[in-house]
Parts: structure tokens; C-alpha cells; sequence
């Protein structure tokens, strides 16, 4: 960093992501109950989550991970490994990238998509744990929902260019190319970067 240039994240993100916690080191030799991984094709981030499970109580007994992703991508996960401790599977799974970005101190908007990576490996560790258990009533599938027919674009889709920076219509289909066959979806699209929007950055000052 050159002098003059002021880091950009908050002290706990540069803690976080210098020194990581709950790393995973060696994937064969970990007794996993539960292991989610997930990548974001946009970033070329991947994460992988590995996670033992209290089957008394089912609470997270241990949790680790590891990524090929960017210093928020680490300093969310390294943040989030923690926060799970001790967490039953449900509140585990029910945890939002909003409050780790509240237990960081925030990240820079155009970064918060990094901090998806490890809540959703985190919730596909939890269904795989649920699979392996015998309880696949208990595993929850996040089903996408077409939005835009011509181009194929999905709800879920709609939310990743939200977190990628999406703030407008027109952003949006630069980023999907949804609307700009029929225009058909535009109404709905917009209803939906709304709610994304107001969910992942309404609160924010």
C-alpha cells in the first residue's frame, strides 16, 4: 500500500484477513459431518466449508473452511467460522451476510458479494449434514424462479447482481441482459432489485 493511500476496510476485516481463523488444512483427514461449496463465477471466488456437528444437540461443533477468494471473502468467512460456534444448525443457517458484515464493521459495498460466499456454504454444509443424518426433510433447496423468459434470468441471479453493485434497472441489464428482448419482466425485476437492495443494504448509513 503506498503511502497516503488509506486502507479500505475496517481494522477487524485487515485482523481477519491477515490472520484467519478455523482454517481448513487438510480436507481428507477432517471428519466432516457437513461440507457445502459454492463459486462465484463473476469474482473467480470458490469457498469450501466443512463443519462437525453436536448430534445431541444439534449445535455446530467445529467449523472450518478454505477459498480461493479476496480479502473479504476470507475476513467474512474467517469472521463468520466463528460466529457459528456453538450455533444450533437452524441459527447457523439462518445467519444473513448483514450480520457478518455488522460483526466486521462493514465492507465496502462493492465487496459485500464476497461475503455471500461463506453464509451459503455454510447453508449447503447444513443441508449436506441433514442429507448424510437421514433428516432430508430438514434440507432446505433454494428453488430459482424465472424472471426473464427471453434471456433465462432467475431471482437468484437478479440478487447476485445486487450484491455485484446493481443499484438501477439499467444496471441490471448490464449485468444480466434481462429486459432487453421483450421487456415484459421489468416491472417484477424492478420490484425485486428493490427488495434485494432494501435486504442487503437498507440499513446501512
Amino acid at each position: 500500500m503506498s503511502a497516503g493511500t488509506s486502507w479500505a476496510y475496517t481494522e477487524k476485516v485487515k485482523e481477519h484477513f491477515i490472520n484467519p481463523r478455523n482454517i481448513l488444512d487438510d480436507e481428507d483427514a477432517y471428519p466432516a459431518d457437513g461440507k457445502g461449496i459454492v463459486g462465484n463465477i463473476k469474482c473467480g471466488d470458490e469457498m469450501l466449508m466443512v463443519i462437525q456437528v453436536d448430534k445431541k444437540k444439534e449445535t455446530i461443533a467445529d467449523c472450518k473452511w478454505k477459498t480461493y477468494g479476496c480479502a473479504s471473502a476470507i475476513a467474512s468467512t474467517s469472521v463468520l467460522s466463528e460466529m457459528v460456534m456453538g450455533m444450533t444448525l437452524e441459527e447457523a443457517r439462518r445467519l444473513s451476510p448483514k450480520e457478518i458484515m455488522a460483526e466486521l464493521g462493514t465492507l465496502p459495498e462493492h465487496k459485500v458479494h464476497c461475503s455471500v460466499l461463506g453464509d451459503k456454504a455454510l447453508r449447503a454444509a447444513i443441508n449436506d449434514y441433514y442429507g448424510r443424518s437421514g433428516n432430508a426433510d430438514k434440507v432446505v433447496k433454494e428453488e430459482a424462479r424465472l424472471i426473464c423468459q427471453c434471456m433465462n434470468v432467475v431471482d437468484h441471479e437478479i440478487e447476485e447482481a445486487v450484491l455485484d453493485g446493481a443499484r438501477t434497472y439499467y444496471e441490471l441489464q448490464e449485468r444480466t441482459k434481462l429486459g432487453t428482448v421483450c421487456g415484459q419482466c421489468e416491472e417484477e425485476a424492478t420490484q425485486l432489485l428493490d427488495q434485494y437492495v432494501a435486504e442487503h443494504f437498507g440499513d446501512r448509513d
